[in-house]
């Protein structure tokens, strides 16, 4: 029969053996020899060939066999490659398994299993070690570290809101900043808090407030739109200060940006690319736990006392909001992620029962004017 060249790798050295290669289909193997081989000519059965996909060139061919190995899929160490058209060709017909992908009995058990133990790590990791490690990191990040962060974020944030350019949401209507310095004074007057509040108000129709960290406080237009007067929103705003005085946000940045670089590094985004924004939004849709959410009424409970500010207002606008609910087609996002629930209106209701006199934190022009911060 006639031969065809070949190379020859026995997977044991790093030698180039050159080989004559033979089809022998009447015995069903393919015969090599050369004039290294010491032991006389190589065989290997037809049925047992196997093609390196990894290793294959258009004009040849790499060949291995079907056999028991540590490796992840059983294959003989030896390689032969051909590049003979017409034995190719040849081999493609007759061997039904040459391009089968032959793996290790039990193989995919133990894949699911090491992916139910890595999926496992990973929630972990995002549920329990990240939010502790957060927590322990935003007691020792220095104030003023904090408040650059906080800056950060509120950029971030106003990203995420569609914002072309640093700064392009910020309503800054002098009527309107004056009103809500007002108010903010009211609120802060006695208070010995330990940071030095910036509140902003965005230009967005979404209802909603959120703290970042620092001492960083944004309300939305549509929340003022929708409050149902002035001291409703001191009550919302005495809340977001809550969370920043608590280092919630703080603590929930954190966690948000470890979470996003371990799902990027997971998900493939190891330049950190989505990580800006996705930690924009998240901050957004910032949950915070009951705990958090309780200190923090506890606390706006409390300022709006101090200010003798009626806090029956933050009962008006937790019943306001469930209203609302039924009225748009989309439940309203402060609804959706600071949980306003009857029981949390009773008690700032219990609370205005209890308090002295109390006076409106605006005057109707001064609300006005807040409520056309933005213009």
């Amino acid at each position: 029969m006639p031969g065809i060249a070949g190379r020859y790798f026995d997977g044991v050295t790093a030698g180039d053996h050159r080989v004559d290669v033979v089809l022998d289909e009447a015995g069903g193997r393919l015969v090599f020899d050369g004039p290294t081989f010491d032991d006389g000519p190589v065989f290997w059965q037809l049925g047992r060939l196997r093609a390196l996909r990894d290793q294959a060139r258009d004009a040849s061919l790499t060949l291995t066999l079907h056999a028991d190995s540590d490796d992840e899929a059983p294959r003989d160490a030896a390689r032969l490659t051909i590049s003979e058209p017409g034995t190719i060709a040849r081999l493609q017909t007759i061997c039904p398994d040459l391009h089968k992908r032959d793996v290790h009995k039990g193989l995919y058990r133990k894949l699911a299993a090491r992916g139910a133990m890595a999926v496992a790590a990973v929630v972990l990791m995002l549920f329990v070690i990240l939010p502790r490690m957060a927590d322990t990191l935003a007691t020792l990040i220095p104030v003023e570290r904090e408040i650059a962060l906080g800056k950060t974020v509120v950029a971030q944030m106003e990203q995420a809101l569609g914002a072309a350019d640093m700064g392009a949401l910020n309503c800054q209507n002098p009527q309107g900043r004056a009103a809500l310095t007002v108010m903010l004074d009211r609120l802060t007057d006695r208070q010995n808090l330990q940071y030095e509040l910036e509140v902003q108000v965005f230009d967005h129709e979404m209802v909603n407030a959120f703290a970042a960290p620092g001492g960083q406080v944004v309300v939305l237009r549509g929340l003022l739109d929708n409050a149902s007067g002035p001291d409703a929103v001191a009550a919302v705003l005495a809340h977001e200060i809550g969370h920043v005085e608590e280092r919630d946000a703080t603590r929930h940045a954190l966690r948000a940006a470890g979470s996003a670089g371990l799902l990027s590094m997971v998900l493939g985004d190891v330049t950190g690319g989505a990580i800006a924004v996705f930690l924009g939004e998240r901050l957004l849709q910032a949950g915070y736990t009951r705990e958090a959410e309780t200190r923090a009424d506890r606390f706006a409970l409390n300022m709006l006392n101090a200010a003798e500010v009626d806090s029956a207002g933050m009962a008006r606008f937790f019943d306001h909001l469930q209203a609302l609910e039924g009225d748009m087609p989309q439940l309203p996002e402060y609804f959706a992620t600071h949980p306003a629930s009857e029981a949390r209106a009773d008690r700032a209701r219990a609370n205005a029962n209890r308090q002295g006199a109390t006076a409106p934190v605006l005057t109707d022009a001064q609300w006005q004017a807040l409520q056309g911060i933005c213009g």
